[in-house]
């Protein structure tokens, strides 16, 4: 189930985006997106994950906000795109988790890794809201922006055309 709540646009400083906010029974999630999407393909496709710290705190230590900067400057050029940001926090663990495994983090652990060390799943992430959020806007196809084979893996099993992966370059 998804549920549409909400539409809107938003001036941000790479161009208007449209927004749309879901529900799917548990969690809000928000598509922001550029261009008619409808029986759209090779669609410029970013999943992006909530991250208290990139987002809101402008750490230095991820590279959220940056991932989601060169998302929307690559959306502006291509004319059409869109971002679906999705309330996971931590991997999907909740910021509880984030907190308690910085200290293996700063160790040089890899995030996935310092999770599983302080008690939670590398990566606890759902991307099913995501392809029911494209499914509703009628994109056909699209190209992911990221190097993340379970997005990609989770949209295709869930009947979205996934065309390739396109890795960000930060």
């Amino acid at each position: 189930m998804i549920v549409k709540l909400a539409e809107g646009n938003l001036k941000t400083k790479y161009g208007i985006f449209q927004e749309r906010l879901y529900y799917d029974g548990q969690k809000e999630a928000i598509a922001f997106f550029m261009g008619d999407l409808q029986g759209a393909e090779d669609v410029l496709c970013r999943v992006h994950s909530s991250c208290i710290f990139g987002h809101y705190f402008n750490s230095i230590e991820c590279d959220c906000q940056e991932q989601m900067d060169v998302s929307q400057q690559l959306i502006q050029q291509a004319g059409r795109g869109i971002v679906i940001l999705l309330d996971q926090e931590g991997k999907g663990n909740g910021h509880f988790a984030l907190l308690n495994s910085v200290a293996h983090k700063r160790k040089g652990v890899k995030q996935s890794d310092a999770y599983e060390a302080v008690g939670f799943k590398k990566d606890a992430r759902d991307f099913r809201s995501a392809a029911k959020i494209l499914r509703d806007l009628g994109v056909k196809s699209i190209r992911m922006l990221t190097n993340n084979e379970k997005k990609v893996r989770t949209l295709s099993e869930f009947g979205i055309d996934v065309l390739g992966p396109r890795e960000i370059k930060l």
